[in-house]
């Protein structure tokens, strides 16, 4: 029988994220809606191409093809498109052959409000104002940045890295090092309470619930030794001894676990991540979102107080 939704784990995505709309939006910006429209009736069965979350979304489904009576995963659809503008966009999703059934068209307006309808862990868009509305509401959303698409067909892994603070953690250390900008301060701060868990941050459930996937491979793999696992998860965070204790403290905590953890003291990140190549990275700070290559897949998660003080920033200089 497989799992209800309020058991699976579902991440939501935009038409956005998944495809690349470009050429369609840049009609939209300067011809209109209406011509938006035709465009999309004139072109209705020529597909989109991908967009940079559609490796991500299509090895994510493949858990499905592993679990076929469980069925534990689920991808829906929101989008900002009316449902005749979305057509070419389910068309799209079926030339691919993703299984993708559920959806939510708004005609216009953000989809953020209907993301705990679909219980989902995760809104992934291209529209920065959604995800940060999604945010504000305090539901686990992301801006995926602009990157190079690449899908290797033959790759079925699906390679997920976290930052910690402030993506799978709250901010409560972030706030210590923003204070006065003093490292020592931190780790001192960190060090008084490793043996205290920290709070959940906006993508504590999504972890959880790949850390859920992975125990379910772990057992299929005791079952069938030749079974090539799926899911390979990484923290990838500037932390380092002695406040990675707390990282420790907090998952052990949750009953979770990374399959790689990187405390990188400062090092700029996309010296792992280059080597790492996960099909998604996400991060709350946008200097840590920086790939030399290009080609890495980058999530924005506009939550705590380094983005409270880049929105405060950006209000003074208007």
């Amino acid at each position: 029988m497989a799992y209800p939704i309020e058991r699976k784990l579902v991440i939501s995505v935009s038409s956005s994220a998944l495809f690349d709309l470009s050429e369609s939006h840049q009609i939209y910006l300067e011809e209109g809606v209406d011509k938006y429209r035709i465009h999309q009736e004139m072109n209705i069965d020529k597909p989109f191409p991908k967009g940079v979350a559609f490796p991500f979304i299509r090895r994510f489904l493949g858990i499905n093809e592993a679990f076929p009576k469980q069925m534990p995963v689920e991808v829906v659809l929101l989008s900002r498109n009316s449902p005749e503008t979305g057509l070419r966009v389910f068309r799209s999703i079926k030339h691919y052959g993703l299984d993708i059934t559920r959806a939510g068209f708004m005609a216009g307006s953000s989809p953020h409000e209907y993301i705990p309808a679909f219980n989902a862990s995760l809104f992934l868009s291209a529209n920065e104002g959604d995800v940060q509305q999604a945010i504000d509401a305090d539901y686990p959303a992301g801006v995926v940045l602009p990157t190079k698409v690449y899908d290797d067909e033959l790759d079925n892994e699906l390679r997920v890295a976290f930052d910690f603070d402030g993506v799978i953690a709250d901010d409560e250390a972030e706030t210590i090092y923003k204070k006065n900008n003093d490292l020592d301060e931190f780790q001192a701060h960190e060090t008084s309470k490793q043996s205290i868990p920290h709070q959940p941050g906006p993508l504590a459930d999504l972890f959880t619930k790949l850390s859920f996937m992975q125990k379910l491979e772990d057992k299929k793999l005791k079952e069938d030794p030749s079974y090539k696992k799926i899911l390979r998860i990484a923290i990838v965070t500037a932390r380092n001894a002695p406040a990675h204790e707390r990282v420790v403290t907090t998952l052990k905590n949750w009953g979770v676990s990374a399959d790689e953890s990187f405390f990188l003291g400062g090092m700029q990140k996309s010296r792992i991540l280059s080597i790492l190549k996960p099909h998604m990275f996400f991060d709350d700070q946008r200097s840590h979102l920086e790939s030399p290559a290009g080609d890495i897949p980058m999530v924005h998660v506009p939550f705590g107080v380094a983005n409270r003080k880049l929105k405060v920033d950006e209000t003074e200089l208007t």
